[in-house]
């Protein structure tokens, strides 16, 4: 059986036990009983009273008989206070006061307060000594204590609400995030962080894949978002059987990438925006109105298995119009005529194939070859359809 042990002061947790290996857990320090003075700070600074707010930070900095820092029993300080109300002049008079910022940042990225947040990155650079160490006020609070855990950053946190205006000033102020490891990495880093704590290795995995599928942070920072999409929920299809106590939230992930890549098919707004969209292929020319379409990007969408996106009513569209080209306005004809054209084209189907072996290159080419396709695949594809009677009504 597990033993505990506990030191005399009752600030340390050691468990131990066969098999097990973990490090002394720190009780946290429970928020000191506020005065009757810090109090009135606090509620000041909660009602937005800035005249009397400013009085009493005055008044401490000569007296010191208030902790400017102070928090109320639930944890929260003055500057938090101020974001909650979204009240920048507080914000601003706060910092300017020497409040410590601690985590505010952090708060009010995750409230989605933008004044708030641009002026204390400012302040950041404003404290930050040149030729030191980029230290922020953020990563020196007591992680016992604090709202969220060490691995969430600025930019992760921002990413992870989907902030646009955020992560655009921190993208803009050199803020990166970097890539994480192969779910199978043997690296020391990543042996020594999961045989520390194997739950917060896993949980910190899924927040940077969080972030990274952030739809805000792959339009800003990716310079081919769909194909970024694709290939970020291929690897997250990867993940979800690879950890399988996360699976459902690596799935949920994988979903919003695809639905992101539909969305920004759906923006295109005619036939040769589309075009361009489904012919890109960084590895050749830039696709020219009237070109032959390869479908580079249709393609690679079947390889990553976006169902949602080859299934958008706008490839569809596009799709019937090339299947159709030879044959124009043949959808929107009755029946009796759509049946006329076909008989016409298998009646003289013969006679294209021979016109188009001895003059290939005559005016009425490409009628002749597209004939000679659209025969051809249906042919091809009837008896596959014949072999799988269940191919038609496979579900996405």
């Amino acid at each position: 059986m597990d033993e505990e042990k506990k030191d005399m002061e009752g600030v340390g947790l050691e468990i131990e036990g066969p098999g097990i290996t973990i490090r002394p857990i720190v009780m946290p320090n429970l928020p000191k009983a506020l005065t009757l003075e810090e109090k009135k700070f606090l509620l000041g600074v909660e009602r937005g009273d800035t005249a009397n707010v400013r009085r009493m930070l005055q008044l401490a900095h000569r007296k010191n008989h208030i902790n400017m820092n102070c928090v109320d029993p639930l944890g929260r300080g003055a500057l938090s206070l101020a974001i909650d109300g979204e009240n920048l002049e507080m914000v601003e008079l706060l910092v300017i006061m020497g409040v410590q910022t601690k985590d505010a940042l952090l708060h009010a990225i995750d409230v989605g307060f933008v004044e708030a947040a641009e002026l204390l990155l400012e302040h950041e650079e404003l404290i930050h000594k040149e030729g030191q160490v980029l230290y922020e006020s953020w990563q020196k609070v007591d992680w016992n204590t604090a709202t969220f855990t060490p691995d969430i950053t600025p930019l992760t946190l921002a990413a992870h609400r989907n902030n646009y205006e955020i992560l655009k000033i921190l993208l803009d102020r050199g803020a990166t995030l970097p890539m994480p490891h192969d779910v199978k990495c043997g690296c020391d880093d990543c042996i020594r962080q999961s045989q520390e704590d194997s739950l917060r290795f896993s949980v910190s995995r899924l927040n940077e894949y969080r972030a990274l599928a952030s739809p805000s942070l792959i339009a800003l920072s990716s310079n081919d978002p769909i194909l970024t999409a694709f290939q970020l929920s291929w690897e997250l299809r990867n993940l979800a059987f690879a950890e399988q106590e996360s699976k459902s939230d690596y799935m949920e992930l994988r979903r919003q990438c695809q639905q992101f890549a539909v969305d920004l098919l759906h923006q295109s707004r005619s036939s040769t925006e589309l075009a361009i969209i489904l012919n890109h292929d960084p590895e050749s020319p830039p696709y020219e109105d009237g070109e032959h379409m390869k479908l580079a990007r249709l393609e690679l969408a079947i390889n990553y298995k976006q169902k949602k996106f080859v299934a958008h009513p706008n490839i569809q569209q596009l799709l019937a119009t090339i299947w159709y080209e030879g044959l124009p306005g043949f959808r929107r004809k009755p029946v009796m005529q759509k049946l006329m054209e076909i008989s016409r084209v298998a009646l003289f189907f013969p006679f294209y194939c021979m016109l188009y072996m001895i003059a290939p290159n005559t005016s009425n080419r490409k009628t002749y070859e597209e004939t000679f396709h659209e025969i051809s695949y249906s042919c091809i594809f009837i008896p596959f359809l014949s072999l799988n009677p269940n191919l038609g009504v496979t579900t996405s």
